[in-house]
């Protein structure tokens, strides 16, 4: 099973205890978890402490060179070796990534359409598109008990790195390693309606519908873009789970009504 680990949950000292411990647990019985984490608070707060303000176009993070350098920084050091120590504080095997070991993820620069201009495109800089994954990596460490911790950094053909939206790497890593569950872990207790009412069973149509009377926007697209993709290729069941609640990750897995937003194929 893939889980995307961002929002409070990563940045609560006893949420993150609980995340570890759940994750080594689910390693136990046999779930073979694979971790893929944000890091976008991290991010925002180096870039204040170097004078930068951050930018984002439809949920994507607007990354220039030095911004890239910030992000390579954050993710692919600070955080992910954080996430790696507590998994194994918890009695864990943990092992960090980053798309460029390996060049496990290929990535190539993302032009991002312009919604108000059919045809016309946005360049945001270093933000990275998946060209591929190559699930080998995974596949030997998995073989050999370990949890991998993926930060979402991809390389480029020329060996220049590219920041991923961490949403989308875990939605692809999950259809490339035909998980059985891609689990995404945020700030809200799932997709909400415009009354702040849980949403959950949804479908392509509905999604679309949501999206069409301004429901869903901003940072919640990318996620649901990705749930759904990989919900279409043949990721058993997609969730979307309130990582603010401890140990949502057992309530999603271990009890039969499970938390949060199911996303459907169909």
């Amino acid at each position: 099973m893939v889980i995307k680990y961002g929002g409070n949950a990563m940045t609560d000292p006893k949420l993150q205890a609980a995340f570890a411990r759940d994750v080594v647990l689910l390693k136990l019985v046999g779930l073979n978890p694979v971790v893929v984490h944000g890091g976008g608070p991290q991010i925002e707060d180096l870039l204040k402490r170097v004078g930068k303000k951050g930018e984002f176009v439809q949920g994507m993070r607007v990354t220039d060179a030095e911004t890239m350098d910030v992000v390579e920084m954050v993710l692919g050091g600070q955080v992910n070796k954080d996430i790696v120590n507590l998994i194994n504080l918890a009695g864990g095997k943990a092992v960090g990534l980053t798309g460029v070991d390996g060049t496990f993820i290929r990535a190539k620069k993302l032009m991002m359409p312009h919604k108000d201009k059919p045809g016309d495109v946005i360049d945001i800089g270093q933000m990275g598109e998946i060209t591929k994954i190559d699930p080998s990596l995974i596949a030997f460490l998995d073989s050999g008990d370990f949890i991998p911790v993926i930060a979402p950094i991809g390389v480029g053909t020329h060996g220049e790195t590219y920041n991923i939206n961490a949403d989308v790497v875990a939605g692809k890593l999950a259809e490339v390693l035909k998980a059985e569950k891609l689990v995404l872990l945020t700030n809200t207790p799932g997709v909400l309606d415009k009354d702040g009412k849980l949403l959950t069973g949804l479908t392509p149509r509905k999604i679309d519908a949501l999206v069409a009377d301004g429901t869903l926007s901003g940072g919640m697209l990318p996620k649901i873009a990705s749930a759904l993709d990989a919900a279409r290729s043949g990721v058993k069941s997609v969730h979307i789970i309130d990582g603010r609640v401890e140990h949502a990750l057992l309530l999603e897995i271990m009890t039969d009504q499970g938390v949060g937003t199911l996303i459907q194929s169909s």
